[in-house]
């Protein structure tokens, strides 16, 4: 699943490790759903577009692979 976290986090200006601490999940959790290694629950898909307050479309996109 491709997503736009960083994209979203440099607009609000914030690292990783600020947008984990929010969320209640380690830096190394964003790292790998940035990467694309990691595919977070709906919960914290949710949390995401919420902190950033947009839509989950608006920060992921499925593909099939």
């Amino acid at each position: 699943m491709k997503n736009r976290i960083k994209v979203f986090r440099a607009m609000y200006d914030l690292t990783q490790k600020a947008l984990a601490d929010e969320l209640g999940v380690t830096r190394q959790t964003i790292l790998a759903i940035e990467k694309g290694k990691y595919d977070p629950s709906l919960d914290l898909a949710f949390k995401i577009a919420k902190r950033f307050k947009v839509t989950i479309e608006d920060v992921f996109t499925y593909e099939k692979e």
